[in-house]
């Protein structure tokens, strides 16, 4: 019996009338750093709510890019309106000066509308955090051509047209219209 209990405490046995063994010194933590702090990992702590290491994870990401400028490149179109979206593009947010790409021509009409636009940042932001913006002359993309408009479905074929029109329900019908429509698209007649 007193074997098992030994084994189970992981203890080595013991002879009658010695004393236990000594226990070695477990190593200590480094100076500076102690057991359970935010961002240290132990064995015997157990589970840890992710919010305890979310802090040490994206430290070094925001240092490299804060949220608020990940932020403004997501949202640039709701924030500035699509006409200015498609004139400039946000490319660096650093102490307070929000640095801006654009054409040379939409540089000036930037710069007159600054006072506008750093408010309309703030807001959209939700803290003062854009002080003032610097413009850097770019070559932006060309917007994307627009596609042809569709070329109008071929009638029908007359014994379909047939069909269709002694169906009683209009909405049926002009579903079914539709869906024969699209079948007879990629086929050549003639």
């Amino acid at each position: 019996m007193q074997k098992e209990d030994e084994a189970r405490r992981g203890s080595t046995p013991r002879i009658a009338g010695t004393a236990p063994a000594a226990k070695t010194d477990a190593p200590k933590p480094a100076p500076g750093t102690t057991p359970g702090r935010v961002g240290e990992w132990r064995a015997d702590l157990g589970l840890r709510p992710v919010s305890a290491l979310l802090p040490r994870l994206t430290r070094p990401v925001f240092r490299k890019r804060s949220p608020a400028a990940a932020h403004l490149i997501s949202d640039w179109a709701e924030i500035v309106g699509p006409v200015l979206a498609a004139q400039s593009v946000p490319q660096k947010f650093s102490a307070g000066t929000l640095t801006l790409g654009c054409s040379g021509p939409v540089a000036m009409e930037l710069q007159y509308l600054e006072p506008q636009l750093v408010a309309k940042i703030n807001t959209a932001l939700g803290q003062r955090l854009v002080n003032r913006i610097r413009l850097v002359q770019v070559k932006l993309p060309a917007a994307a051509a627009r596609k042809p408009a569709p070329k109008p479905a071929p009638p029908l074929p007359a014994p379909l047209a047939e069909k269709l029109e002694r169906i009683a329900d209009p909405d049926l019908r002009a579903a079914l219209a539709r869906l024969g429509q699209g079948v007879y698209r990629g086929k050549r007649t003639g």
